[in-house]
Parts: structure tokens; sequence; C-alpha cells
């Protein structure tokens, strides 16, 4: 196939290489977050930082992950997939280079900012890629196995990410990830294609397909909930290295393993819901996994305000990761279903709302120090009841 070929959408699933590829590239948030995480503690000791001023290095990343969906989505639409992926990939090359030898704190949030700047390139793009392939319940059926293939991230970065802390350094760890921006882009120069032919992209200025997309009432309730059951997320990721650490007592290893035994709970609800996905509608899996959402975070805010022992928390956090596996792939079918005719806009709508969610909930985790989890229950509860809000403003509908 060549890089102007334009498949249809269709309900046949994607090739393997392709879905594994573009399951890499929607990874790309989760590797560059997580697999730093257990540095957290180091690089505050070593570039003089607090709990906060580390967590800016993740929200400055969030932002710039943010704000480069709503660039490279619209522009995929007008100028294709290809050539903005590749731009974009490749400039994320760059920027994690510059992460990996920051000299302060200043420059590595500046850098961190540029870098998912230029690494929302993979993520919108791979998602409208999808779209442009796929509808219907092999939508909801591909979106929910990218996520579970892409949840490997997760599974494996603090893991990696404790290892590396421990033999390299914070600086070893940026270096991965610059290594691993390296291999990203040269799976996206090998097997993806061109999925938008020309007389179907936008005309116009580039960036109308924003407004398009917005206007669109259910759009715009799919995309709350995207993005609130991904502060729920965020939320639990951010504050998890020193709710693991500093107020369990666990070491950066077992802090890994502990994050990756949640990211596996969540990527196996991904493959249940990729297998339910012939038989049960995409939006009645996604009712009843935010109704536990929304218990789970209930509970975590009992048990942290009766002050029971920080470890019991675990098992309130793990339903609440897992309940997202339901969540998060069956959402982005919903919503980009919503969005046909211009679906890259619709994907950067998407992944910047969830993004700037992220971005907005980081930062509140760490209000009460490393030794409290009653922000992080907070962030939780509150962004799970959004979630519940934004299911209510969907009702009845059942578009993919």
């Amino acid at each position: 196939m060549s890089p102007t070929s334009s498949p249809r959408a269709n309900n046949a699933p994607l090739g393997t290489g392709l879905l594994l590829v573009l399951a890499f590239l929607a990874a790309t948030g989760p590797f560059t977050t997580d697999l730093y995480l257990p540095s957290f503690p180091e690089i505050a000791r070593e570039l003089g930082a607090s709990a906060s001023g580390v967590q800016l290095t993740l929200t400055a990343f969030l932002i710039g992950m943010a704000a480069g969906q709503l660039a490279f989505g619209p522009l995929s639409d007008r100028y294709g997939r290809f050539r903005p992926l590749l731009l974009g990939s490749g400039a994320f090359v760059l920027a994690s280079v510059v992460c990996a030898i920051a000299p302060n704190l200043e420059v590595l949030i500046a850098a961190r900012f540029v870098q998912g700047l230029c690494a929302a390139a993979g993520p919108v793009i791979a998602r409208a890629v999808a779209s442009d392939l796929t509808s219907g319940a092999a939508a909801a059926r591909t979106f929910s196995l990218l996520m579970t293939i892409g949840g490997v991230a997760p599974v494996l970065a603090p893991v990696l990410g404790g290892i590396l802390t421990g033999v390299w350094g914070w600086r070893g760890v940026l270096w991965t990830l610059a290594g691993i921006a390296a291999l990203m882009f040269a799976c996206a120069a090998a097997v993806v294609r061109e999925t938008l032919p020309v007389g179907k992209r936008s005309q116009g200025p580039a960036f109308a397909g924003l407004g398009r997309v917005l206007r669109q009432g259910r759009f715009a309730g799919y995309v709350l909930l995207f993005a609130s059951s991904f502060g729920v997320l965020m939320g639990y990721i951010s504050a998890s290295p020193f709710v693991y650490q500093s107020l369990m007592g666990l070491s950066p290893e077992v802090y890994g393993l502990m994050f990756g035994l949640n990211a596996a709970g969540m990527v196996g609800a991904g493959f249940i819901a990729a297998r339910l996905a012939r038989r049960v509608p995409a939006r009645r899996m996604v009712v009843w996994a935010v109704a536990v959402l929304t218990g789970a975070a209930a509970a975590m805010l009992i048990l942290v305000l009766t002050g029971v022992p920080p470890l019991l928390l675990v098992i309130p956090l793990f339903c609440a990761v897992c309940s997202l596996g339901f969540i998060m792939g069956n959402t982005t079918a919903l919503a980009l279903a919503e969005a046909a005719g211009a679906t890259g806009s619709g994907s950067a709508v998407l992944g910047g709302a969830q993004f700037l969610m992220g971005a907005a909930v980081s930062p509140l985790t760490g209000l009460a120090g490393e030794n409290s989890a009653l922000p992080l229950a907070l962030v939780m509860l509150g962004s799970a009841l959004l979630a519940g809000a934004a299911v209510a403003l969907t009702r009845g509908r059942h578009p993919a």
C-alpha cells in the first residue's frame, strides 16, 4: 500500500502490524509520563525542588500534549495524516534529547512542554487513522484493542523506570525515553501510510473543523466523559510515586510493580471490552464502568478520612484504574462516531481536553505534601462525578 493510498472505513479489523504501530503511537503519553515517575523523588533531591515543583514537569508535558493535539489534529484533516505524523514524531525525538541534558528544573519544565507539543502528533493521528479505517462495532473493538495493547506501556514503563532510576539515575531514564521516541519515529515512517485521500481533506481554514465538531452536543458530552475519566487516571499517576513510596513506604522497584499491576488490570479490562464489543453496545459498557469508577473513588475518600492503614488504599485504586479500561476505548469510539467527516479535529478535541484535564488535576494531588492521599481521593471523586454527569448528558443515544 503506497503512502497515498486511501482505504475506506469498514467493519474489518486492522492488520496486526498497523494495529501494533498505532497502539505504540497512542501510548506516547503513558511512555513519556510513566517511565520517569519513579524518578520524581531523585529529581527533587538533585535539582533542589519540592514535590509540587517536580510535578510541574508533568503538568508542562500535559499542557504541551493538549496544545499539540489541537494543532496536529486539524492539520491532519487539511494536509493528510502521514506528513504531520512524521514532522511531529521527528521533533519529539529532538525535544526528548533536550530533556535528558536539562541542567536545571526550569529548563526541564520548558523542554517537557516542547516534548509534549511534538509528541502529540502520535496519539492524535493514530486515533484519526484508526477512525479512517473502521466504523461501528469494529471501531469500538479497535479503540479498545489500541488501549489494551498500548496499556503495555504503563505496565512496563514504571517497572523499567524504577530499575533505570536505581542503575542510571533520572537522566538515564530520560535518555531511554529519547530512544523510545526514535523507535516511534522509525515505526511510523515504515508502517503507517496515508489514509485520508485528497478528495476527503478539509478545505478552507485549517482549524475550522474544531468549531464544527464542538457544535455537536453529543460529541461534546463524550469529550467531557473522556476527559473526566482521564482526570481520575492522571490524578492517580501524578500522586502515585508519593502515595506508594512516601505514604506506604515502598521502594521504587516495588512501587513500579504495584503501578504495573494496576496498569495490567486496566489492560485486562480493555481486552474484555474489546471482546464484548460484538455483543454489548459501547455505551452500555461505559455506563456500568462509570458507576464502578464512582463507587471506587467514594470508597477511596472514605478510607482516607477514616485513617485506615495506607496499604488498604490499593484496593479502591485498583478498582478505579480497572474501570477505565472499559471507559476510555469505548468513549473514543462513541466520540469519533459523532465527528464523522472531521475525525482529525475530533481526535484533537478529545486529546486536547484529555490532557488539559490531566494538567489541571496533576498539581492538585500534591497540595498536601508527600504524606497525604486526601487530595488524590478528592480529585478522583470529583472527576468521577463529572464523568457521571457526562453520561447523563449523552443519554439515549448509541452511535457506536
